[in-house]
């Protein structure tokens, strides 16, 4: 099945394969997709669809070094010549939409923009600046309610340029403790407003946000990814957990999006994502369902004969096997990863890394 074509609503895949959204930090110059970007996309060109890189839809949500947005008329150009590249290969290519939120560091944002999150507590730990090295995480300030105007027309404006762009759809980043999982997240989300306080009032932005990029671009272009259970950037599983995760896939259900994502982050040390949560999240989703997070080729096949997905998401293997699909297909030994070179400038583990066909 790994390999059958799929009908991801209007969208056309050749194979079930997904290739997971992964931060490689290239986009060097004022954080525009350049010809490199597009270069490592359309050698992946194969698997049935592409999810890029977190994206910021703002220059607020641009928290780490030399990750790509979409505000701008560059940037749209940039991307431009990504999935040009892409679908002169035959692939399918959505951009996922990440604000950073509080996991940022003012080092790396450009004049004028800051720090925000849904409460002004500061997220644990460090993350990397070019310029000032390791860094602990900038306080946010906490947003008001005119920045929750701003912030929702910030993704619907992106989603517009994301189809000027010539994307296939887009991807609302709500995981990995980023500023849509901050918001449903009650470990960080301490509002006692509308935006939060309970389960409601947690979901609130990011179905607020779904709605207005469906509206600005269609449901059927609009796909999102949620981890609960996930523990990156100081989340983590709270009471209630599942009955709200439950709510908030039903409620975007009645939007008709593109996919749901959910990811598993248990194989990097995460808590399990309980299998009865991912069995009622597919069963509240009337419509695609992505599973990724720790699959190989044998229980990626094995999760689309029993249904518990449609499609599978692949992160790792992809980064570091352009020809993965092919790989898959003739059971060949696949490269490993060199994490070194993950989040570094340049070509060196990025778009080296070697083929079948050598």
């Amino acid at each position: 099945m790994l390999f059958d074509t799929f009908s991801l609503r209007a969208t056309q895949l050749g194979n079930r394969l997904v290739m997971s959204p992964l931060t490689r930090s290239r986009a060097v110059d004022n954080n525009t997709p350049n010809s490199l970007m597009a270069t490592y996309y359309a050698q992946r060109a194969t698997a049935g669809l592409i999810v890029t890189e977190g994206t910021s839809p703002s220059p607020n949500g641009l928290g780490y070094a030399r990750i790509p947005g979409l505000f701008n008329e560059a940037q749209v150009q940039g991307w431009k010549r990504v999935t040009d590249a892409v679908h002169a290969k035959g692939g399918k290519i959505v951009v996922q939409l990440m604000h950073t939120g509080r996991v940022a560091h003012t080092a790396n944002l450009p004049a004028g923009a800051e720090v925000l999150g849904p409460s002004p507590e500061t997220c644990p730990g460090e993350m990397w600046t070019d310029v000032q090295g390791s860094q602990p995480h900038t306080p946010p300030r906490a947003m008001n309610a005119n920045d929750i105007k701003t912030v929702i027309q910030e993704y619907a404006t992106a989603a517009r340029l994301a189809i000027e762009a010539g994307f296939d759809g887009i991807e609302l980043h709500a995981a990995n403790g980023y500023l849509l999982e901050q918001f449903l997240n009650a470990n960080v989300n301490l509002r006692a407003d509308g935006y939060g306080g309970t389960a409601e009032g947690r979901n609130r932005l990011v179905l607020e946000v779904a709605h207005a990029v469906a509206l600005e671009i269609g449901a059927e272009r609009v796909g999102i990814r949620l981890s609960p259970y996930g523990v990156f950037n100081s989340t983590g599983a709270f009471a209630g957990v599942d009955e709200q995760y439950a709510a908030l896939v039903k409620a975007l259900s009645a939007l008709g999006l593109m996919y749901v994502h959910v990811l598993d982050h248990s194989a990097l040390g995460a808590p399990l994502v309980p299998e009865k949560l991912k069995t009622d999240l597919r069963a509240a989703f009337d419509g695609p369902f992505i599973l990724g997070g720790g699959f190989d080729a044998a229980s990626a096949e094995q999760a689309l004969i029993e249904g518990r997905a449609d499609l599978i998401a692949l992160g790792r293997a992809f980064l570091a096997n352009p020809d993965l699909v092919e790989r898959l297909r003739q059971h060949a030994p696949l490269n490993t990863p060199d994490q070194s070179t993950f989040y570094t400038p340049g070509a060196q583990g990025y778009t080296d890394y070697p083929t079948l066909a050598g």
